[in-house]
């Protein structure tokens, strides 16, 4: 229990001085909101018609909404990949290792702090939403429920984003390993899209994507339903399924990260 104690209390202090970072450099704070008030925009008024039909917009709009959260939270943790990339390129892991501080306490307070930023992230992304028109159709405690699902995979994802950060060389190999496997991930999902509207075998694909599965699980909890229902296990348990795919990304990638760290600050 003293192990665990010291490496929260480790974390917590790694996570502060990750955020005060944040704050001396805002631009990251930018960055992460930015681009995904560029997707609603540009698929809520250039797509929304497209693909909603002219009586179909708003309640695209409100489809949109859930597929630009999670694809926010996914881009997030690229900043995990480069923070890594960037203590490592500056020193400022063997520092870390010279201190009598849990092991754990990097790679903990590093995920945290950038979980931290999606939850700002998402914040200004749901006044985004409810100038274009979005609203939560659900009660309140079904919403809360929503966000803290994707939450839940906005750290499940920083884990991800930790064991590329500490293996990548350098912090311009960082920024490439970061983003190239969410482009892939999120748009194979229904974050834009019906899953039903895709070819048969990306269908399959994008039915058992994680990104799905949270998406439809905060779609099902915000009442932001769009056409028909979608079919299938995955989607009828979507909540669920969700909830599992973070805890199995955590149980994976949270060993193998914090392994990671330990061979990167032995060195």
């Amino acid at each position: 229990m003293n192990t665990i104690a010291k490496g929260i209390s480790d974390g917590g202090i790694i996570t502060w001085r990750n955020l005060m970072n944040v704050r001396r450099n805002p631009d990251w704070l930018m960055a992460a909101t930015l681009q995904p008030i560029m997707f609603v925009l540009l698929f809520a008024y250039v797509f929304g018609n497209a693909i909603g039909g002219d009586a179909g917009g708003a309640a695209y709009r409100e489809f949109l909404i859930a597929g630009i959260f999670a694809q926010t939270v996914a881009f997030n943790s690229a900043f995990t990949v480069i923070g890594f990339a960037n203590d490592l390129q500056k020193g400022i892991i063997d520092r870390f290792r010279s201190l009598p501080m849990s092991r754990i306490a990097v790679v903990l307070g590093r995920t945290t702090s950038d979980l931290v930023v999606s939850v700002v992230a998402l914040v200004v992304m749901s006044a985004c939403g409810l100038i274009v028109g979005w609203r939560i159709r659900g009660s309140f405690w079904d919403a809360l429920l929503g966000y803290l699902v994707m939450l839940m995979f906005a750290w499940a994802l920083s884990w991800v984003g930790a064991l590329i950060g500490l293996a990548a060389r350098s912090v311009e190999v960082a920024q490439s390993l970061g983003l190239v496997w969410m482009f892939p991930l999120s748009f194979i999902s229904s974050a834009f899209v019906p899953t039903q509207t895709l070819p048969p075998f990306l269908k399959a694909i994008a039915d058992w994507n994680p990104f799905t599965a949270v998406i439809n699980a905060t779609r099902d909890l915000f009442g932001n339903r769009f056409g028909a229902p979608p079919t299938g296990w995955p989607a009828e348990n979507a909540a669920l399924y969700a909830i599992l795919c973070c805890v199995a990304i955590i149980a994976v990638f949270a060993p193998l990260a914090t392994a990671k760290y330990r061979r990167v600050a032995s060195k």
